[in-house]
């Protein structure tokens, strides 16, 4: 399931990318296969092995382009072990909502892209992500949980401030939203049959692809899509980054 439109990101074969918190690698390996460099990230042990793992079969398959390579990395996205305007583009998907200084890891995202370049940010959606901290505690309330809700514009300024020039942004994921609703209402840890039925039509959806959810998710993902997903650029100049604006904290927790 990907959330990035790997054309808006403008992807290319040979293209330097870094995957920050790659999670089990769903990006990273699309990028693989389309011929990317591609640096995988994340903090997480288990999630640094089975991606290692996944792109090491990719590669075994014959599934990515010769000039394609990989590398997983385990690092913190406050302090990412890269120079300065080292790589292409930067994806952080659904990430910048568990770390507590998400202005550090934004102003890292722009140290280490090159003039020029492109990254993407994707985040639960204010209004699918709001229903879901109110149904339910345990969705969020956890080690590693979620630590914000964001509004579109609070993450965009918060780009800003980092010294990127926020671009075009979609929603992705509407089928996705109301399975949280449900696993919230009924508790996330139970195994209630409506949510089983639910997990079931997603998988269906995920692995045939049928034209009537495509369709749907469609006309459906500018009204309530889980993911919010916003692309910004690094000056190919560099400017002065913005001033500070004054935190609009109650929209942004």
């Amino acid at each position: 399931m990907l959330t990035v439109d790997y054309d808006l990101l403008d992807l290319r074969p040979g293209t330097t990318v870094l995957d920050l918190g790659c999670g089990e690698g769903r990006h990273a390996f699309e990028a693989y296969r389309r011929g990317a460099h591609v640096v995988a990230v994340d903090w997480g042990v288990p999630e640094v092995e089975t991606t290692k793992r996944w792109l090491g079969a990719i590669a075994e398959a014959g599934e990515a382009p010769a000039g394609a390579r990989y590398e997983v990395v385990r690092g913190d996205l406050r302090h990412l072990p890269f120079p300065d305007a080292s790589v292409d583009r930067v994806m952080a998907s659904e990430v910048l909502e568990h770390i507590p200084d998400d202005v550090a890891a934004m102003t890292e995202i722009a140290r280490v892209l090159k003039p020029g370049g492109r990254a993407v940010v994707t985040v639960p959606r204010y209004g699918p992500e709001r229903i879901c901290w109110a149904l339910s505690d345990a969705y969020h309330a956890n080690e590693g949980g979620h630590v914000r809700i964001y509004r579109a514009d609070v993450l965009r300024a918060r780009l800003s401030v980092a010294g990127l020039v926020p671009g075009r942004q979609h929603h992705a994921h509407a089928l996705h939203a109301p399975f949280w609703w449900l696993k919230c209402a009924v508790g996330v840890d139970r195994d209630a049959a409506v949510v089983r039925a639910y997990h079931r039509l997603l998988v269906w959806d995920l692995t045939r692809r049928p034209l009537v959810t495509r369709a749907a998710e469609k006309v459906l993902d500018p009204l309530f899509g889980k993911s919010l997903v916003v692309y910004a650029d690094k000056p190919a100049v560099a400017q002065p980054a913005a001033a500070p604006e004054r935190e609009k904290t109650a929209a942004a927790r």
